[in-house]
């Protein structure tokens, strides 16, 4: 196939895939759907409510745990250096105190939803 076959086919595909998506979708618009998702909080009542501090502190957690393993993510990589005792050794001490920081909240009771 030529090049110009393969954008017109594309171009083709595109367009016909546009033009279904604008005519297939049915409109039934209610309050429900038209109100923004606030997490499960009202969106049309006060904003003066007082907020879960449980719920901020494991949204915190799992950020804070999310972080940590983006961090452990090169690790493969990493390993194949020319001298891999260093990484090992940061990757062993960053686990470490994960598993230490999980261990501290959960004997505080951080990690428990229903009090």
């Amino acid at each position: 196939m030529k090049l110009p076959t393969i954008i017109l086919m594309t171009f083709s595909l595109a367009l016909a895939l546009t033009l279904i998506n604008f005519w297939l979708p049915q409109m039934n618009p209610d309050t429900e759907k038209l109100s923004p998702y606030e997490c499960g909080f009202d969106p049309l009542g006060s904003a003066r409510l007082p907020f879960s501090m449980r719920f901020f502190l494991v949204a915190i957690l799992f950020l804070l745990f999310d972080l940590e393993i983006a961090l452990l993510l090169p690790t493969p990589w990493a390993i194949n250096n020319q001298a891999p005792t260093n990484t090992l050794l940061l990757i062993t001490t960053l686990i470490t105190l994960l598993a230490a920081g999980l261990v501290y909240e959960w004997s505080q009771g951080g990690l428990e939803w229903a009090e």
